[in-house]
């Protein structure tokens, strides 16, 4: 289905061009949308060709848009080195606004094809790197296809402060006791087990567990439950390696570079690891979906909530 391109890209550019006038209003420039499209194909491209190439026009014509422009707004949008065409501070902002207009612009395409309303919209998710590989992506990988108007920022990390510094909306989380001031769901329970690789267990004794190589979250998770756990079953066990994530413990375990207590959902089906335990009775967590309370207002926010809900599956 077509779709009339002035009168959207009237409609869904008119405010972002309208911000961006507090760049230019010393030069009385109107800015129009071919500009922030030129903009941010340089800035995309990084270099002449490029930007020629993501516009399907000749690199002179690129080049002669940009020279136009800085003389226009009377300042310069980039500067050339040998990595390329470096944007400015104020290129910068303009291609940001203009990747605004590109998504209004793509979200209304879709929701005349679809013949209904659309959900889009950027959320930012939070989650560890553990979370994104066990739990996360499958999860994203049923439901987001059906949402291409629906952005994802993605960042790991551990720390709740993301949320409760607004740098994100949404936070999968491993814990037993969320902050009060955050809105949730407990997705379900997290167990662990002692694990190693097969090829680890042919070269060692495993009949004494505190006898083998152990690897361990470090200082960076100082109150993990399975560092809780090991240092209370067996206080005098050094770990030989010690990693910031328990991604990356898992790594070196199916690497055959030792034993460690891992997640379930981890662990899995895995042909390569084998355990060694059952779960740590007593030495369980909780996963949690949780949110800031401003966020429920968010049609985009709260659509993402509710399928990551309902897709997110801990083994059982």
């Amino acid at each position: 289905m077509s779709i009339p391109g002035a009168d959207y890209r009237l409609a869904f550019t008119q405010s972002i061009l309208a911000s961006a006038q507090m760049f230019n209003a010393a030069t009385h420039y109107q800015l129009e949308y071919a500009d922030l499209s030129l903009i941010l194909a340089l800035v995309r491209g990084g270099a002449l060709a490029r930007a020629a190439a993501l516009l399907k026009v000749d690199v002179s014509t690129v080049f002669r848009g940009v020279r136009r422009l800085e003389a226009s707004l009377g300042q310069p949008l980039f500067e050339k080195s040998r990595a390329g065409y470096l944007p400015t501070t104020l290129a910068q902002a303009l291609a940001e606004q203009a990747e605004r207009a590109e998504q209004a612009l793509e979200a209304a395409r879709i929701g005349v094809e679809q013949g209904g309303e659309v959900i889009s919209g950027t959320v930012r998710l939070t989650c560890s790197d553990s979370v994104l590989q066990g739990l996360l992506l499958p999860a994203l990988a049923q439901f987001m296809p059906g949402y291409p108007a629906l952005n994802l920022e993605l960042s790991t990390s551990n720390d709740f402060a993301n949320l409760s510094r607004r740098d994100a909306d949404i936070a999968l989380r491993l814990t037993r006791t969320p902050p009060e001031h955050l809105v949730g769901r407990c997705l379900g329970t997290v167990s662990y087990r002692v694990c190693a690789s097969a090829a680890y267990l042919e070269s060692v004794d495993a009949s004494d567990l505190a006898r083998l190589n152990w690897i361990a979250p470090d200082d960076f998770l100082p109150d993990h439950p399975t560092v809780v756990w090991r240092r209370q079953q067996w206080p005098g066990v050094v770990p030989g390696y010690r990693c910031n994530s328990m991604l990356s413990v898992t790594e070196l375990v199916r690497a055959g570079l030792g034993v460690a207590a891992l997640p379930d959902f981890l662990i899995g089906d895995s042909q390569v690891l084998e355990p060694l335990s059952a779960p740590l009775a007593g030495y369980d967590t909780a996963l949690w979906l949780l949110t800031r309370p401003d966020c429920r207002a968010l049609r985009s926010v709260v659509t993402l909530f509710d399928e990551l809900a309902r897709c997110v599956r801990l083994p059982e």
